[in-house]
């Protein structure tokens, strides 16, 4: 009797356990030599030319370094792109982060990467070691992200880069204060490169990174999310009013703003038509569909943000025009709503025809809008 309640027992006790759900544990992994991979939708890589080194990496973006005795190093997670798309293109990049950040010498803290066509290697420098890159005179500064940053460019000839040897061009943003936490707002920073005749390419990577030279030190990242689509950090933001009546030929006043819903616009081209998810809104199905309506503007600069998605995971363009004229591109990474601002944009003042049109579909998105604000 004693047997048979004992085996009761185990068969109990077997059943309860394969009635428990499966936990899955994923292990960090740890790497010291040269090596790039993708984890947890992330690109990784530690590079370095000599002396010691440790990359664990764990969920997400974050993972954590340490190096010694080095040459160079570079500890870094982020995204790879496919080099067949400008940053317009791609959609507004921004990264949030948090570090535990600890040099012992000369090091960098900072969002990197790459562009080609031309050959670009881009530092965003939030905080540094013993010595503050890159030197020499400052080509501007750019005030984003509750910070002001020096704008750098100088030139390695005959160096490593992701094309083998080769001689390229540096842009540096660096940061006058450091930091090790924020919000890194990078196409503001492109923008600001740009405005100042420093060309970018077709981009490669964008990666929170820790770099060491000839140096030693730890570096925790506890905290890594890139965001590809949606407005910069210092874009504005607007906030739905879902019971508010549009008013399509409304004055925007200074400092304030007028949002149009993209469905009480007039509908123009083959396939424009209403849709009812992500959101009540507008659907661009190919090239010359558009909403329009007539705004006034008693002045001459006003910043335009428009809401809207790609209908799956390519980037959806849609042309901003005022007056007939095209005043800049609004991009979508993907099917998630998101608000993407074009600042200071010049036009006619007086009664002025906008129109949001697509313009270069080929046939892989369709553009949902939801509504446009002018401030």
């Amino acid at each position: 009797m004693k047997q048979k309640r004992m085996r009761l027992f185990l068969v109990i006790i077997i059943c309860f356990m394969l009635a428990l759900p499966a936990v899955s544990v994923n292990a960090a992994t740890t790497i010291t030599s040269n090596q790039s991979g993708t984890q947890d939708g992330y690109y990784y890589e530690l590079w370095k030319d000599s002396g010691a080194t440790s990359m664990t990496l764990d969920s997400g973006g974050t993972f954590s370094a340490q190096w010694s005795n080095i040459g160079n190093a570079l500890f870094r997670k982020g995204k790879k792109f496919d080099e067949t798309q400008t940053h317009q293109q791609i959609g507004n990049i921004t990264v949030n982060y948090s570090a535990n950040y600890q040099p012992n010498g000369n090091s960098y803290l900072c969002v990197y990467g790459w562009t080609v066509d031309p050959l670009i290697e881009y530092y965003i420098v939030d905080s540094w070691g013993s010595w503050r890159p890159p030197g020499g005179t400052s080509k501007g500064t750019i005030t984003v992200d509750g910070g002001t940053y020096d704008i750098y460019e100088t030139t390695r000839v005959n160096q490593p880069s992701i094309k083998g040897t080769a001689t390229f061009k540096q842009y540096w943003s660096v940061r006058t204060t450091k930091r090790t936490s924020g919000t890194i707002s990078v196409s503001e920073h492109f923008n600001a490169w740009e405005s100042r005749g420093m060309s970018m390419g077709k981009m490669y990577e964008t990666s929170l990174t820790v770099e060491g030279y000839q140096s030693s030190g730890t570096a925790t990242v506890t905290s890594n999310t890139i965001t590809i689509g949606g407005s910069g950090g210092t874009n504005p933001t607007p906030t739905p009013n879902p019971t508010s009546t549009p008013n399509p030929t409304s004055t925007p006043n200074p400092g304030t703003s007028t949002k149009i819903e993209a469905e009480n616009m007039t509908k123009s081209g083959q396939y424009t038509s209403n849709l009812s998810s992500p959101f009540c809104g507008v659907a661009l199905y190919a090239n010359n569909d558009l909403v329009k309506y007539t705004q006034n503007f008693t002045t001459g600069t006003h910043n335009f943000s428009l809401r809207g998605a790609s209908n799956n995971s390519n980037i959806a363009r849609v042309d901003l025009k005022i007056g007939g004229v095209t005043k800049g591109i609004f991009y979508f990474g993907g099917s998630s709503p998101a608000v993407y601002t074009l600042n200071n944009v010049s036009h006619g003042t007086g009664n002025q025809e906008i129109q949001l049109v697509v313009t270069a579909d080929n046939g892989t998105w369709d553009a949902y809008l939801d509504y446009l604000e002018i401030q």
